[in-house]
């Protein structure tokens, strides 16, 4: 796990942490690692078109909004794909909360940071089944446009209740917490450099607390 990422979630920026701190993160990675039982679902699907709508995927399923369709501009496939870390982390969330609260965002910002790269694996394993494609950056329901209320829809097309344990409520709140659902576009051509990332250009700028501190996250 890295343990940057980990300490830019808790809000280091460029700070360096002290000894103690440092330590906890270490302790807390471990503690997540041990408790992970990493699970996903995936499937690749034809992209048949765009409308004012969004996105017409195969099988019936559409992305709405322009951002989704701009982001998957030039891709003739996407994989949709959904990943968790299992009801062990959430219950390893819960009773830190109950026991110290400090030590439980350390856990938190831990176990964030771990199914962002559990992600990272999927991608790539998911990259590495179309050869001399190109692919935009994974895409999930609450960036820009695309509706949170996508999840269900994604999960039901997965089969994810029944094979990896992974639902959402009905407020669309994933659970277990700590999974993710993504959308991964696929094209045959190579695609527009990605832009440079800034704030103004990030999904989260509207309610980021970096900036509501005047700083970035750095990344």
């Amino acid at each position: 796990m890295d343990t940057g990422e980990v300490l830019r979630a808790l809000g280091y920026g460029d700070r360096e942490p002290d000894g103690a701190t440092l330590a906890l993160v270490r302790a807390c990675a471990g503690e997540v690692r041990r408790a992970a039982v990493p699970r996903w679902r995936s499937a690749v699907l034809a992209v048949l078109g765009e409308d004012e709508g969004g996105v017409r995927l195969e099988g019936g399923l559409t992305l709405p909004g322009w951002s989704i369709r701009d982001h998957l501009r030039g891709c003739d496939r996407a994989a949709v794909f959904c990943a968790t870390l299992s009801a062990p982390v959430d219950a390893l969330l819960r009773r830190a909360q109950a026991e110290d609260m400090a030590r439980a965002l350390v856990l938190d910002c831990c176990a964030s940071t771990a199914v962002e790269e559990l992600c990272d694996r999927v991608e790539e394993e998911i990259r590495a089944g179309f050869p001399g494609c190109s692919f935009p950056h994974r895409f999930s329901p609450g960036y820009g446009d695309l509706p949170i209320q996508l999840q269900g829809e994604l999960l039901a097309l997965l089969d994810a209740p029944r094979r990896i344990g992974l639902c959402a409520s009905e407020r669309h709140i994933l659970t277990p917490r700590k999974s993710v659902t993504a959308i991964l576009g696929i094209s045959r051509e190579a695609l527009p450099p990605v832009e440079e990332r800034s704030c103004q250009r990030c999904f989260l700028r509207g309610r980021c607390q970096y900036r509501l501190r005047g700083k970035t996250c750095g990344s």
